[in-house]
């Protein structure tokens, strides 16, 4: 059993040991201690101003490529998609600076808009399912081609819109046929609560080919859970893409950056999805913006692709020269007339 001298020389070890350690620390390793703190110190500093001075020189070599590459755009753009029109789909609210960037690019290439459509949050709820199933018997109507019998709800509507968009007149390529203006306007009616899309400003020329804008994935704070995007919502977005790129000329998802959850990382997951829609990620930095026409361009003339500076992407969309756009009106058969010759 232990005893109280025990203790009373546990405690006389430890004054002593503290004693030592003062009378030490104040004499002759006073001196040794200062200096290699102060070593230390002026190491770290000296670490710090390196690190410093690396990374204002990484980031105005960063900058200065930016640059370059935003004042070569014109110049790598110019005449990709010659008199092409292209629509343009946001699958939910996108930064109105990226999407301006990537109209600019769109011009620089010689394209026109013709609309900017945005998905609401009905498109993919699922509170609003039977809203949705009501509404494609209205749309099944006015769709040429229709949808395959197992295409579902997101398929139909996919099929929908972008028939709403590309659908020109028979007689008139340059105006949107009476069909796919009804589709529109079922899609974004405002008298309905809600409307599945919206749409900037009123529609009157047919899409040649489509852009459809994911929405960024939101960044995770670090130690959190990231969010789960519903594999209903996913299924919704791919719909869209899928239909973009069976019924126009050609299609690109002009994606955020890559990581879970983003749209680019499921079709790329996709094997048969990958193989037949072409993809950009990081559009909210100028290599991409300028990456979307020149893909565009690209999947038109048959090439798929992904192209960004990720796993299983190129950073560069090959050069393609598009033959001249063909609008020759198709006139009906058994008039008697040829198309382009007058009465």
């Amino acid at each position: 059993m232990i005893d109280f001298r025990y203790h009373i020389v546990s405690l006389i070890s430890v004054f002593l040991a503290l004693a030592v350690g003062i009378a030490l620390g104040a004499g002759p390793l006073k001196e040794t201690i200062g200096d290699t703190l102060t070593g230390q110190v002026e190491q770290l500093r000296g670490e710090k101003d390196a690190l410093r001075a690396e990374l204002d020189t990484t980031t105005g070599a960063l900058q200065d490529a930016e640059t370059y590459i935003d004042a070569a755009g014109p110049q790598l753009l110019d005449g990709s998609l010659a008199d092409r029109r292209v629509a343009v789909i946001a699958l939910g609210e996108v930064d109105e600076t990226v999407r301006t960037a990537i109209d600019e690019r769109l011009a620089q290439s010689g394209a026109s808009v013709t609309a900017h459509v945005t998905l609401t949050e009905t498109w993919a709820d699922p509170d609003a399912r039977t809203f949705r199933q009501a509404l494609v018997g209205q749309l099944l109507t006015y769709l040429d081609p229709v949808p395959a019998d197992d295409a579902g709800v997101e398929g139909e509507l996919a099929s929908a819109l972008v028939q709403a968009l590309v659908t020109s007149d028979p007689s008139n390529p340059d105006v949107l046929s009476d069909d796919a203006s009804v589709l529109l306007q079922l899609l974004s009616s405002s008298e309905s609560d809600s409307p599945l899309v919206t749409v900037a400003d009123q529609v009157t020329v047919p899409a040649d080919a489509i852009v459809v804008l994911g929405v960024p994935i939101e960044p995770v704070v670090e130690g959190a859970t990231p969010t789960a995007v519903p594999a209903e919502s996913v299924a919704a977005q791919l719909a869209v893409l899928s239909a973009a790129q069976e019924l126009s000329s050609g299609a690109v998802l002009a994606d955020g950056p890559r990581g879970e959850g983003s749209l680019t990382d499921a079709v790329l997951a996709d094997q048969e999805l990958a193989a037949s829609v072409t993809t950009v990620s990081g559009t909210a930095v100028v290599t991409g913006q300028v990456n979307v026409p020149l893909a565009l361009a690209a999947r038109i003339a048959g090439t798929n692709g992904h192209y960004g500076f990720g796993e299983d992407e190129t950073p560069l969309p090959a050069a393609v020269e598009l033959p001249p756009v063909d609008r020759t009106p198709r006139v009906p058969e058994g008039t008697g007339a040829t198309a382009g010759t007058e009465g």
